[in-house]
């Protein structure tokens, strides 16, 4: 459709006007984050919005059922940051989509970690023994290279831990057998299974605790959680706050007590090493 030469010229700049409006409509002191419903959800309401909101932002926040839609959300702007996924799940959406997204700060994350119902030791695995795990590439990764470090499984030489499948694994040590099923049914697999690998997450949703896993991951930087924003907000007055609030030890004291068995970020550490150290004589 043809549209006079007039005419665009004013709607041209009414969009202008309806834009700057918009912007201008903004509040800086309002904040949007989406997060997976569960722990990193409760994170964020509980621990993190009072924060803010004792510094005058308003803080909305939105719950994803999936992986997908957050990221989606947060580079058109429905969204200015997301708290849901770790630095290698980010970097490969914001590739594959030519996204411009950036990690703001690191969370204190739920571990993978093996569980069981059948078994009180990982010493009872022997051939035949079922083992779950995750059967996407990245949680199946994390479970191979522990299970690499019980000394179940042996990686081909030079194997990336980020990339192993089971493609990758040279011997089977203990003859065990490996059942990959989708990270949100493996709490159920616990039923039939001898054991399985249950993202922290999942675990928590469905009842187990952290602190009754058999063998909880050295959770590496790769996979520790974070805070996405805009890439163009890294330096933002509200990203800047929101990361101070994440590094807050009214934060930490809000951690150490509804979040044990959560692996601890560097900073937290630190602050932690701190307070050990002032009380030393």
């Amino acid at each position: 459709m043809n549209i006079p030469r007039r005419h665009a010229l004013a709607l041209l700049i009414g969009l202008g006007l309806g834009l700057a409006a918009g912007a201008q409509a903004r509040n800086p002191k309002q904040i949007v984050i989406g997060t997976s419903a569960g722990p990193y959800a409760d994170q964020v309401k509980y621990g993190i919005k009072p924060i803010l909101e004792r510094q005058g932002y308003t803080v909305k926040v939105v719950e994803f059922n999936d992986y997908i839609q957050p990221n989606f959300a947060l580079a058109e702007g429905s969204l200015d940051a997301n708290v849901f996924q770790h630095a290698v799940y980010l970097n490969k959406f914001a590739q594959d989509h030519k996204l411009a997204l950036s990690a703001l700060v690191t969370i204190p994350t739920a571990p993978i970690a093996i569980y069981s119902r059948r078994h009180r030791s990982l010493d009872d695995a022997r051939a035949g023994t079922t083992v779950a795990l995750p059967n996407d590439p990245t949680n199946q990764a994390r479970a191979l290279v522990m299970l690499e470090q019980l000394g179940w499984i042996q990686l081909r030489p030079n194997t990336d831990p980020v990339k192993a499948s089971e493609r990758d694994i040279a011997r089977n040590l203990r003859g065990i057998r490996l059942l990959p099923l989708e990270a949100a049914q493996l709490p159920r697999a616990l039923q039939d299974a001898d054991y399985a690998f249950v993202n922290g997450n999942y675990a928590l949703a469905s009842g187990l605790k952290l602190t009754d896993a058999l063998r909880t991951e050295n959770i590496s930087r790769n996979y520790v959680n974070l805070v996405a924003v805009r890439s163009a907000d890294l330096s933002a007055p509200f990203a800047r706050d929101l990361a101070a609030a994440y590094r807050s030890r009214a934060f930490l004291a809000w951690t150490q007590q509804h979040n044990p068995g959560y692996a601890k970020t560097d900073y937290q550490l630190a602050m932690l090493a701190g307070q050990t150290d002032s009380k030393r004589p």
